[in-house]
């Protein structure tokens, strides 16, 4: 699970885009969890149950926005 935190909670919402354009991209979406100004992102692959190539690549390009 990664963890971010923002300045206020309109700037979680930001990052949760910004999420959201990459999963949208790569047609992997993580669990979203937003609270106040904390965002909580979940990566797996339910069909599976486990982490897969998607997973990775997705954290890496995540990671990347943060940078």
């Amino acid at each position: 699970m990664k963890v971010h935190s923002g300045k206020d909670f309109a700037a979680s919402l930001s990052y949760v885009n910004s999420v959201g354009a990459l999963a949208e991209e790569m047609n992997h979406h993580p669990d979203v969890l937003i609270s106040w100004n904390k965002v909580s992102l979940k990566l797996s692959t339910h069909s599976i149950g486990g982490i897969i190539q998607a997973d990775l690549d997705l954290a890496r390009r995540i990671d990347a926005l943060s940078a």
